[in-house]
């Protein structure tokens, strides 16, 4: 199996990048989902709510600060806030977490205002703030603005068995999905269908991951990350039908990244495309729920 695919999201349920590398810090890829929108109450904010979000291009500067491009050309750059210099701290949430993290200026907010609505930009100073769901994570283990886990992982081989099934099930509204619509952070090609829902752990390069939990999916794998328009009831509708797990339509797994022996500080290694990828661990799948 080899890694096949590349995802970073520096503004949660904003566009992404794909670089051909990737560093893997204990609470994520570097620079991935650092920053995030919030409503007024602090509460997260996503393509569940708005779909266009998803169409702000980021880009991310070698000095932290994160720059913006909106569909009609509008452009801003946004320091990241030096909280030691003074820039306010919101208290925010993600999932019924709340943890504390620094605004961005006031242009920022007034240009978010100008093209997505009422939202206060928020970048994560501290990438330990946030723990993961105890019942899923060791204490320590920490995540970004991500919904849940460090990173997620898909497979192709899924991605063409679940094109299957949604082509069998209505062959005649059937255009095959894009892995872009699952936002996953790793991809890997090699495997046979459904297979990462065993893994306990795995190797990617150098790497080794805890394989925690299934991805339960949400209405944004709908939404075309293209063009920003819902594309009806797929993928949901053939999830719903032929892979529940833990009661969700499911796809994907969440991956928590494992210190290396030797590794001290937060940069753990790096991720190459093209990188070998072996099961370290396997186990019982996850049940798939009857309906």
């Amino acid at each position: 199996m080899q890694l096949t695919g590349l995802h970073v999201y520096p503004v949660k349920s904003m566009y992404r990048l794909s670089p051909d590398s990737a560093v893997v810090q204990p609470w994520g890829l570097a620079g991935d989902r650092r920053w995030m929108l919030a409503d007024p109450t602090g509460r997260f904010v996503s393509q569940r709510e708005n779909a266009a979000i998803g169409q702000i291009r980021p880009e991310l500067r070698p000095d932290g600060a994160l720059a913006l491009t909106a569909p009609d050309g509008s452009r801003i750059e946004v320091p990241a806030p030096a909280v030691t210099a003074g820039d306010p701290i919101a208290e925010v949430e993600v999932w019924g977490t709340r943890f504390h993290a620094a605004e961005a200026a006031k242009e920022a907010h007034l240009w978010i205002a100008e093209h997505l609505g009422d939202y206060r930009l928020i970048h994560l100073d501290d990438p330990r703030a946030r723990p993961v769901d105890p019942e899923y994570g060791e204490p320590g283990d920490t995540v970004s603005m991500a919904d849940g886990f460090p990173l997620l992982l898909t497979t192709t081989a899924s991605l063409d068995r679940l094109n299957e099934l949604i082509a069998a099930d209505h062959p005649e509204e059937h255009t095959p999905l894009p892995m872009e619509r699952f936002r996953p952070n790793v991809v890997v090609t090699g495997s046979e269908p459904w297979a990462e829902d065993g893994w306990r752990r795995i190797r990617i390069g150098g790497l080794t991951f805890k394989v925690v939990k299934p991805c339960g999916r949400c209405v944004v794998t709908t939404t075309d990350q293209e063009s920003g328009e819902r594309r009806g009831k797929e993928p949901l509708r053939t999830l719903a039908r032929h892979h529940r797990l833990l009661r969700k339509a499911a796809f994907g797994q969440n991956l928590i990244p494992e210190q290396p022996a030797g590794v001290e500080g937060d940069v753990l290694g790096t991720l190459r495309l093209g990188d070998d990828v072996e099961v370290l661990e396997d186990g019982a799948h996850w049940p798939v729920d009857e309906r």
